[in-house]
């Protein structure tokens, strides 16, 4: 689920924090690193017990309007179809989701005023008043009632980035990424595969796991020599242009460049220009591409850099 974009945006966040913090600890970073990796993962997991939880408490309202004194005909009565949405239920047995909540101790116990404002926004919807008035009654049309909600409601709502964002710091920059992964395991979702439907792993495989580990090491371990040469190239560049992320985003780029083989160079150039442009100062994109171009032309004269 942790692409390799999310990597890097990760790595360069802790790399920055390791040169702003005066100690140093190149273990004590690590361990940050791999913490705000598995923080990113929780959010997944955190959105996917949303929906249960949005659900669970729809039911207790109902409930407590049902046993209130003296309930209308409607409040004794009421439309279920919300509450008994087959796709929610089998997500609430879902074996990984159980295993990843009691293992990282997820709960949205403590933001009941959140889980309220996400269900008053689901049910002022137009989507959920065409899902309550639709005479469809199937397991596929849960789902998608579930993915339209997410997908419109959840994913371009101001008020609940805002709130994610200050629940943890870790969130600030995975929740539009995570938000298309929780999507996708929406759809992939089957009826047939009951509490066993798989989630997304946290890595996609050992090597993209070992690829942020590694990164993170060598841009550190061998971060002396690719400042100095990156220092080699800026010489004719106005020293105000060079900003200290921009030195950080070039030193990971020069670690990614020449640690991974398989990579080709425009791939990670595109990646951290990009990344420039986000975390750097509107003209970075274009400094940081031609200092980069230079030096990887540069490695290749002397031998050192054999891809393109």
């Amino acid at each position: 689920m942790i692409n390799r974009i999310l990597i890097r945006i990760k790595v360069l966040q802790i790399i920055y924090a390791y040169y702003q913090n005066g100690n140093k600890d190149l273990k004590t970073a690590e361990k940050e690193l791999l913490f705000s990796l598995q923080k990113s993962y929780d959010l997944y997991h955190y959105f996917l017990l949303l929906l249960i939880e949005v659900t669970n408490l729809q039911e207790r309202i109902l409930d407590n309007r049902k046993h209130k004194y003296m309930p209308t005909e409607e409040e004794k009565n009421p439309n279920t179809k919300f509450i008994d949405n087959r796709f929610i239920a089998q997500l609430k047995k879902n074996l990984d989701l159980q295993e990843q909540v009691s293992q990282h101790s997820l709960s949205w116990s403590n933001d009941p005023d959140f889980v309220k404002d996400v269900l008053d926004l689901i049910l002022k919807s137009t989507i959920y008043q065409e899902y309550i008035d639709s005479k469809e009654d199937s397991y596929e049309s849960d789902k998608e009632f579930w993915r339209q909600i997410f997908k419109q409601l959840i994913c371009t709502n101001e008020m609940i980035e805002e709130y994610l964002e200050d629940k943890s710091i870790y969130w600030n920059d995975d929740i539009e990424i995570v938000q298309t992964f929780t999507l996708k395991t929406i759809k992939k979702f089957e009826d047939k595969n009951g509490e066993k439907q798989a989630l997304l792993p946290m890595f996609k495989d050992d090597e993209d796991k070992d690829f942020a580990t590694s990164l993170f090491r060598k841009t550190l371990t061998n971060g002396v020599e690719y400042r100095e040469r990156i220092g080699r190239h800026i010489k004719n560049w106005e020293a105000e242009r060079t900003a200290n992320m921009d030195l950080i985003i070039m030193q990971v780029a020069l670690a990614e460049i020449t640690t991974f083989p398989t990579i080709p160079v425009n791939v990670t150039l595109n990646e951290f220009i990009d990344i420039a442009k986000y975390y750097s100062t509107p003209k970075s994109g274009t400094f940081i591409n031609g200092i980069l171009d230079s030096i990887v032309s540069e490695l290749k004269n002397e031998k050192l850099l054999f891809k393109d």
